[in-house]
């Protein structure tokens, strides 16, 4: 199967202090922008088979910035698009911390659904969001062959989300994995399991990440982990 890169948005003038969630008109700032900039001229080497968005401002300019320069346009999929926070969006995460529900998002986000008639489970999010990657996978490497490269461009929660099921991890750990603005995440999926092979990465090299050549016979991508740990992609 293909290799995904998963990259959050850069920043926006409400990263940190304010739940952004589905706000509209949340654009990169000039941080956000310069961000932006560097991911795309780190990845510049790897050709991208595609590149998938969710359709929120702040996500269609980062994946725009990658874009720059190639010959592709972005697929914009509203299944990853940032959890819906309902009553919570716009609100500062101040005040947010001192409201009962946040203790369980910290601690049993399993379990955590977001409050108002626009609010969304976190355990939803995940099942949508994987859901979308899994399709984008199989239709990418069926018609860009198994060493296709891919870009998906998210939100903090929903690639921790994805990180977290691509790790097998139970999604009330999801809060252990941290995810920055403009970082690069790779999973490569199998028939048989995810590998992870990056998380959170701002400034690694990316020549692991260049399909290999071409040979006159090769070998189909394994699906079996490396007893032992392997000798690494390099």
């Amino acid at each position: 199967m293909a290799t995904v890169l998963f990259v959050r948005h850069g920043l926006t003038a409400m990263t940190g202090p304010v739940l952004a969630g589905h706000t509209p008109g949340v654009h990169l700032d000039e941080r956000g922008r310069g961000q932006a900039g560097a991911v795309a001229a780190r990845l510049a080497p790897v050709p991208l088979a595609a590149v998938v968005t969710s359709p929120l401002d702040r996500c269609v300019e980062t994946a725009d910035a990658v874009l720059s320069g190639r010959s592709l346009e972005a697929f914009v999929e509203p299944r990853l698009a940032e959890v819906r926070y309902g009553d919570w969006t716009g609100k500062p995460l101040r005040e947010l911390a001192r409201q009962p529900l946040w203790k369980v998002v910290q601690a049993h986000p399993s379990a955590a659904v977001f409050p108002g008639a626009e609010g969304e489970a976190l355990a939803g999010a995940q099942a949508r969001a994987v859901a979308a990657v899994r399709e984008w996978d199989g239709r990418i490497a069926a018609s860009a062959g198994p060493d296709a490269v891919w870009l998906a461009c998210s939100h903090g929660d929903i690639i921790k989300a994805l990180l977290a099921d691509a790790l097998g991890l139970h999604l009330d750990l999801f809060q252990r994995i941290v995810v920055d603005p403009c970082s690069v995440s790779v999973v490569r999926y199998t028939d048989t399991r995810p590998f992870v092979l990056r998380v959170n990465d701002t400034g690694g090299d990316v020549a692991a990440l260049l399909p290999p050549k071409r040979r006159r016979r090769r070998r189909a991508p394994s699906a079996d982990a490396a007893v032992g740990g392997g000798a690494g992609s390099g």
